[in-house]
């Protein structure tokens, strides 16, 4: 689109068509490979997020998503999309979004783009090449998070939530809107994030997922710890817990596999942390370090939080030594959010810093990659 064309609030709206959201989304992956400034430059916006939210759960489903382009889509196009997602999403969980999401984004302008304007598919296969098309642009808009461009990645999950709705998919969408939410968490964004946590239960009770609305629970939860509401916070654990133990794994997405006892462990101990309960945050952080070993970025928040927790506990030499790990994975990781778990974490150990087990971590941390 020539740039005279291209509307800076590219992105921000949940269309109301079809037709309008693919032509919205796949404007938006052209201008980010484009690297447009006012992409770059974006900032997140509390009213979008919100009316994406309401969109979403009061938009009809239906709307005719039959595609009829030159190119016949089949199931090897909608296989190949996720599989991608899900190579993508290793490497990303591995090393940092900063070293794939270039890639993550030519991929949806090259390969994806092409399928949904110019594709011949009908009703079904519409709905699968949505359902495709959101979940990899939810991870997109994912890694932009994790490389703290807030305002991209807040058009990207609204998106990735248009497409969502046009497949009729009640988990995906509750999965974005509980992404939304984490992102609003982190930028202190607690009320918005409050009444996206929400719209995230009900997809999830829509869409019967148990595992699902533990997620939604425990966002919940990590609000109002945000708000120092400390019963709201202790309602919502509860809630979240008991969503848990009803799960079943097996008859849920295999993409929602990383939310297991561990996942649930380290949003109880952010929790805690953030309401001061530094016993209570060291003992869900220690369970949330029996984790699966790929999620490298996960660990490094975990250690994060143990150290944390333990700081608060005035248990500084363990702290120091935690700490030293989640600075060494940290300088590793090309993420954003990682520097700025490391740099919250040095902060905390500011008020020690001519403590014996402070300066040596310091000296044992001088080579690492600044964090």
């Amino acid at each position: 689109m020539p740039a005279i064309l291209t509307p800076l609030d590219l992105g921000q709206e949940f269309t109301h068509t079809w037709q309008e959201g693919v032509a919205t989304v796949t404007a938006l992956w052209r201008a980010d490979v484009e690297r447009r400034r006012f992409l770059i430059d974006s900032t997140f916006a509390i009213g979008a997020g919100s009316v994406g939210a309401i969109r979403w759960l009061t938009s009809p489903p239906g709307g005719q998503l039959n595609g009829t382009g030159g190119r016949r889509v089949g199931r090897a196009d909608i296989a190949a999309i996720h599989e991608v997602t899900r190579s993508f999403g290793e490497l990303d969980n591995r090393f940092g979004s900063g070293r794939v999401r270039s890639s993550v984004v030519k991929y949806l302008d090259t390969a994806v783009s092409p399928l949904l304007k110019d594709g011949l598919y009908d009703e079904s296969t519409g709905r699968r090449l949505a359902a495709a098309a959101a979940e990899l642009t939810r991870l997109a808009g994912w890694m932009a998070y994790d490389m703290e461009q807030h305002g991209l990645a807040q058009r990207y999950l609204i998106q990735a939530l248009r497409l969502a709705r046009s497949a009729d998919d009640h988990t995906l969408g509750g999965e974005i809107l509980a992404g939304m939410a984490h992102q609003a968490i982190y930028m202190g964004q607690h009320s918005h994030a409050l009444d996206l946590a929400r719209s995230a239960q009900l997809a999830a009770r829509r869409a019967g997922v148990h595992t699902l609305l533990a997620s939604a629970h425990v966002l919940e939860a990590h609000a109002h710890a945000g708000l120092g509401d400390v019963r709201s916070c202790g309602v919502a654990l509860h809630e979240a817990e008991c969503a848990f133990d009803a799960r079943k794994p097996d008859d849920e997405p295999v993409w929602l596999s990383y939310f297991d006892e561990a996942y649930l462990s380290a949003k109880f101990a952010h929790c805690f942390r953030d309401l001061g309960e530094g016993e209570r945050a060291v003992r869900q952080a220690r369970r949330s370090l029996d984790m699966d070993s790929r999620y490298v970025r996960g660990r490094m928040f975990n250690l994060s939080l143990l150290a944390a927790g333990l700081l608060q506990c005035g248990e500084l030499e363990e702290a120091c030594s935690v700490a030293g790990t989640a600075f060494t994975l940290a300088g590793e990781l090309q993420s954003t959010r990682s520097r700025s778990y490391a740099a919250d974490l040095r902060r905390r150990l500011e008020p020690y810093r001519n403590e014996r087990a402070v300066l040596a971590l310091r000296e044992r941390t001088r080579e690492l990659a600044p964090v």
